[in-house]
């Protein structure tokens, strides 16, 4: 196992939970993640420092880890009160990484070096990135923070209603992928398409001029974990085979090996809680798959830990997360 190297690319806690299984493996590691982050705290840092996106980055170091758990807790105190409240220590400290030594990709790797990370964690770019969305009801909306809140805010017009299903995805202005990431990509033994918001975590590391290159070139193969809850104003109604089909429109056809799809009901306590918010279990959907060429992975990945949020942390973010140990157990047995 020594050997095989493993890509994880998205963004988030989709991200953070399959690197956190990984890790505890014999296996060479690299995290590419999104630059498209502009919400909370990372969100005020790239608006105030004209800094790159922190807060992803900082999620991944800390979940390669192998330092302390006081310093690793460090890099994820939020501030509670003060002028800083609800920044993140860890987003501060890339920030100001960033201008000690002019270049992102250097703040990362010393934060890297200070956390004692098991493999390594890559910008899919070093060039800013600003997402955009197209609705199907005519909206372009600007913004990763805009598009997650469910397009609230657009042009031209404003004024238009909030809803309907997102055409597309894409960048203000072209941003190329960094060389790491291509690079980590083509020597890679297995690449994984991780789970999180399928529209501002992971199709914008795809956005990046080399990347979907890369992975057609690349003779890994390539695996995608379904997410387990739908997203309201994102992914709503979609089933297991939707969110395939979605990433196939800027992939391309037969580029995904490997499908990880849930079968596990979480509680009912905790369905209620995403039910509140217009969101559901995503359906397996395991017979639209028959007779293709994609390798279905299915089974119970819910984890029984529930996640809580800090009162400080304005960003909504994930109660229900897969279950780390036994997706890297399913990887493994892939490999």
């Amino acid at each position: 196992m020594d050997n095989k190297k493993i890509v994880v690319i998205g963004g988030g806690t989709g991200t953070y939970t399959v690197l956190s299984g990984l890790k505890n493996h014999p296996v060479d590691l690299s995290a590419i993640v999104t630059m498209a982050d502009d919400g909370g705290s990372t969100g005020v840092l790239r608006h105030e420092l004209g800094v790159l996106p922190p807060g992803d980055v900082r999620q991944c170091l800390v979940a390669l880890s192998e330092a302390p758990e006081t310093l690793r807790d460090l890099f994820l105190y939020r501030f509670e009160h003060g002028a800083l409240a609800g920044h993140n220590f860890g987003n501060l400290f890339l920030s100001a990484m960033e201008k000690v030594t002019g270049h992102f990709e250097d703040a990362v790797l010393t934060a890297g070096k200070v956390l004692n990370i098991k493999g390594r964690v890559i910008p899919v770019s070093t060039e800013p990135m600003v997402l955009m969305a197209e609705y199907e009801d005519g909206r372009v909306v600007v913004g990763e923070h805009n598009i997650d809140a469910g397009g609230t805010l657009s042009v031209p017009e404003p004024t238009l209603s909030v809803g309907g299903k997102i055409r597309k995805i894409f960048l203000e202005h072209e941003a190329r992928a960094s060389f790491a990431a291509v690079d980590a990509i083509m020597g890679a033994d297995l690449v994984i398409l991780s789970a999180g918001d399928l529209y501002t975590s992971l199709i914008p590391n795809l956005l990046a001029t080399g990347i979907i290159e890369a992975l057609r070139r690349t003779p890994a193969k390539v695996a995608y974990i379904v997410n387990l809850m739908t997203k309201r104003g994102e992914t709503d109604g979609f089933g297991a085979y939707d969110f395939v089909a979605e990433l196939e429109k800027y992939l391309g056809p037969n580029m995904i090996d490997i499908v990880c799809v849930n079968t596990g009901i979480p509680t009912p306590e905790m369905q209620a809680l995403y039910i509140e918010e217009d969101e559901r279990v995503v359906s397996p959907d395991l017979e639209k798959f028959a007779g293709k060429r994609i390798k279905v992975v299915s089974g119970d990945f819910v984890s029984q830990i529930v996640f809580e949020k800090n009162a400080t942390d304005k960003l909504r973010r994930s109660l229900l997360r897969h279950d780390s140990e036994k997706l890297a157990k399913t990887f493994l047995d892939l490999i």
